[in-house]
């Protein structure tokens, strides 16, 4: 029986000599002098967290309004000497309607990590804090 081919989404941006940051399709971004790539990398697991989680919730016939902030440490690596990113932390504020409790919610919080591509393309494991409706969930 032949195997179905994965699905390859293709995607492509890029930075001007003058700094502007360009994606197709994508309004350009001016973005300050003070911005750096690794603040982009946390912005992207963020978006991609939140994405994720949207997608999920539309799936068991949920909505999402959410925002978040992640932070990263960069040092060497003891592993191969190497700087890059050893702990990163993403917490996520979300309103999910309607409210689903228990099992169910932290299935969608565990699908909604697994499938953040940002967050799968890291070689470490980002550590989430959720909070939904008002509360941590643990």
């Amino acid at each position: 029986m032949p195997t179905a081919q994965a699905k390859t989404l293709e995607y492509a941006a890029g930075v001007t000599r003058g700094g502007r940051v360009e994606a197709e399709g994508c309004d350009p971004l001016e973005l300050g002098s003070h911005w750096q790539a690794e603040h982009l990398v946390l912005a992207g697991l963020v978006r991609c967290s939140i994405t994720s989680l949207r997608y999920h919730a539309k799936r068991v016939g949920a909505g999402v309004e959410a925002s978040g902030e992640a932070h990263g440490a960069i040092t060497k690596r003891e592993s191969d000497g190497r700087y890059a990113f050893v702990d990163v932390s993403c917490d996520i504020d979300a309103e999910i309607a309607p409210a689903l409790g228990g099992d169910e919610l932290r299935e969608l919080l565990a699908k909604a990590e697994r499938d953040c591509f940002i967050a799968a393309s890291m070689t470490i494991s980002p550590r989430y804090r959720w909070t939904v409706n008002g509360a941590a969930v643990e």
